[in-house]
């Protein structure tokens, strides 16, 4: 079974968060939620998440992918917090996949990890860089890394992790199961 890390810091978008966490456990992947400085984490817009488990308790050499949700507050918390970016540098070097969503790509660029083609929520690039930046493109996999634009593209990137861990079948199976448009 394919693993996932979703952290979670106060600030986080819950759609994103959300979709990427049911999708992906849908498709049989183990998700594991674990809290930056908290196991009760409350989102941008004051829901409240209760996490598996602390960031402090993660092996990387567990998981088969990290993936950061957005929301601007959140994402601030994760590209500062030092055992997160240790995660997405030693996930880098172990030639694992990492995934963002939104304003996430950001913490990913703090770490040193971001591809160089990448998309974000529009305006978040400002604050990464604009060299390789494809407003035109809502989820983007480049080599290991995969981004994606925000809460209107949350199916499409959490349905595109399920078909990098697990598949084309299992993809196009849950896909159809949640009538997701061609």
């Amino acid at each position: 079974m394919s693993k996932i890390l979703l952290p979670l810091a106060m600030g986080f978008e819950e759609i994103e968060a959300i979709t990427i966490i049911d999708v992906c456990r849908r498709a049989g992947i183990d998700v594991v939620v674990a809290g930056v400085g908290t196991t009760t984490v409350v989102g941008a817009h004051c829901i409240s998440i209760v996490t598996d488990c602390l960031i402090d308790t993660i092996k990387v050499d567990e998981l088969d992918m990290v993936v950061l949700p957005g929301g601007w507050g959140g994402t601030e918390v994760l590209a500062e917090n030092l055992k997160v970016q240790a995660i997405l540098k030693q996930m880098k070097k172990d030639d694992k996949h990492i995934g963002a969503i939104c304003a996430a790509p950001y913490a990913l660029n703090q770490a040193g990890v971001l591809s160089e083609e990448f998309t974000c929520y529009p305006s978040v690039e400002n604050k990464i860089h604009l060299e390789g930046y494809r407003p035109d493109r809502s989820t983007i996999v480049e080599g290991k890394v995969i981004t994606s634009q925000g809460v209107g593209t949350a199916i499409e990137f959490a349905l595109e992790l399920v078909r990098i861990l697990e598949g084309e079948s299992v993809y196009q199976k849950l896909k159809d199961s949640l009538l997701v448009d061609p």
